[in-house]
C-alpha cells in the first residue's frame, strides 16, 4: 500500500511532486452520465491556486486543468477519469539549501527516514500542490452527490491564531466566505485576520488556525459500523491534509465540559414528509446538534459540522536550528515563496475532502441498500 489513494466506491489517487512536471488525480468509481465541464473544475482550482492575494504564497501558477480521460462530450463515461495540472513556475534554486538540510517541523526528515531519498525541491509530495488533485476530484464528488438530493457544502476560516468568529452554520454561504481574501464570512473579523497574517508575513513568520465546515442536506444512513464510521472517515480525510493537526465534529472537545443530559440531542418527529426516512411519513429530527450530524458513525440527517486545526506553516523566512543529512548541527533560513498562513487556501480543500467522503459513503449506501 502506497498511501496515495483514498475512498472505497469513489476512489481517488493523486500523483505528482511540487516541482515535478505536474500534479493530478485519477478518479475511479465515478458514476456515468454526470455532466461536467473543464470550466467547473477550473473554478474550484482557482479558489485554491497560489498567488491569489498578498497573504498567500506568491508562486505564480495558473493551475490550468486538463481532462485526459473518462469524459466525452461533456459527460462522465463511468471509466477512470484522469485530470492533470502542469507545473509552470517552479524555482527549484530557492531550495538548494534544503538539498542536505532538514526544515524544522516539515516532512524533509521523515521522508528521508522512510525512503532514503526525497524530492527536496518544494517538499515534493508533502507540498500543498498535491491537494490540486483532491480539489479537482471534489467537483466530481459533488456531481455524484446530486443523486442524493441538494447537499450544500461550505467551509470558512473560523480562527486565525486567537482571532475567531462564531458563524451560523444554517445560513452561511460561499458568497459570504469568498467576499474577502482570508475567506472569513464576518467582514469585520476578516479585516483583523488579514492584518494579523500580513504582520506575520512581514516578520518572516507564519500563523495557524481553524477551518470550520458544514454539509447541509445530508440524508440519514450514510456511514458504516465500527471501522468505516462516517466521522472516522471524515477525520482521516481531514487529517491527511498538509499542516492539519486536529479534527473535531459537533461539540468536539468542548463537549467534554457537559453532562450527558446537557449533551444529548433530543429527537422529535417533524411534520414534513421525507422520502429518505424508513419510519413512515414523518422525518426524525433532533432539537440540538451537538452530535454534529453523526451518531454511531452514521449520518442522522442533521447538518454535519466539523472543524480542522492547521498548524502555522512550517517553512518560514527566519533562521532556525536544524541538522543536515550527516547529522551535523547547522542552521537554515528558507527562501522562496510560502504561505504565511495556509487557512485561506485550505477552505476549498476542506470542502473537497468533505465531498469526497460523502460521495463515497453515498455510493456505498446506494449499492448496499438501494
Amino acid at each position: 500500500m502506497s498511501g496515495n489513494s483514498f475512498g472505497s466506491m469513489f476512489r481517488v489517487t493523486t500523483f505528482g511532486e511540487s516541482h515535478g512536471p505536474g500534479v493530478g488525480v485519477v478518479i475511479d468509481g465515478c458514476p456515468p452520465r454526470l455532466p461536467i465541464t473543464v470550466e467547473e473544475i477550473q473554478r474550484e482550482l482557482d479558489r485554491r491556486r497560489p498567488g491569489q492575494s498578498h497573504i498567500t504564497t506568491q508562486r505564480r501558477e495558473s493551475d490550468t486543468v486538463e481532462i485526459l480521460s473518462g469524459v466525452r462530450e461533456g459527460v462522465t463515461l463511468g471509466t477512470s477519469i484522469a485530470l492533470l495540472v502542469r507545473n509552470q513556475d517552479q524555482r527549484s534554486g530557492d531550495y538548494d539549501e534544503m538539498r542536505t538540510k532538514f526544515r524544522p517541523s516539515h516532512a524533509d526528515y521523515t521522508y528521508q527516514a522512510k525512503y532514503g531519498v526525497r524530492a527536496w525541491e518544494g517538499g515534493g509530495r508533502a507540498s500543498a500542490r498535491e491537494t490540486i488533485g483532491r480539489v479537482a476530484a471534489g467537483v466530481l464528488a459533488r456531481k455524484a452527490l446530486a443523486a442524493a438530493g441538494t447537499i450544500d457544502i461550505v467551509a470558512w476560516v473560523q480562527r486565525v491564531q486567537d482571532l475567531e468568529v462564531e458563524v451560523d452554520t444554517t445560513t452561511v454561504t460561499r458568497q459570504a466566505v469568498d467576499a474577502n481574501i482570508v475567506r472569513c464570512p464576518d467582514a469585520a473579523m476578516a479585516e483583523k485576520m488579514i492584518a494579523r497574517i500580513d504582520e506575520a508575513r512581514k516578520a518572516g513568520d507564519s500563523l495557524g488556525g481553524v477551518v470550520e465546515a458544514v454539509a447541509r442536506g445530508v440524508p440519514p444512513g450514510l456511514g458504516e459500523p465500527v471501522f468505516d464510521k462516517l466521522d472516522a472517515d471524515l477525520a482521516k480525510a481531514m487529517l491527511s491534509l498538509p499542516a492539519a493537526k486536529g479534527f473535531e465534529i459537533g461539540s468536539g472537545f468542548a463537549g467534554t465540559h457537559l453532562t450527558g443530559s446537557q449533551h444529548n440531542d433530543p429527537f422529535y418527529m417533524a411534520r414534513e414528509p421525507s422520502e429518505g426516512s424508513r419510519l413512515g411519513s414523518g422525518k426524525v429530527r433532533t432539537r440540538t446538534n451537538l452530535s454534529g450530524g453523526v451518531q454511531g458513525g452514521i449520518s442522522n440527517g442533521e447538518e454535519i459540522v466539523l472543524r480542522v486545526a492547521f498548524k502555522p506553516t512550517a517553512t518560514i523566512l527566519r533562521e532556525q536550528e536544524t541538522v543536515d543529512e550527516q547529522g551535523q548541527d547547522t542552521t537554515i533560513k528558507a527562501r522562496g515563496r510560502h504561505d504565511p498562513c495556509v487557512l485561506p487556501r485550505a477552505v476549498p480543500i476542506v470542502e473537497a475532502m468533505l465531498a469526497l467522503v460523502l460521495a463515497d459513503h453515498f455510493l456505498r449506501q446506494r449499492g448496499q441498500c438501494g
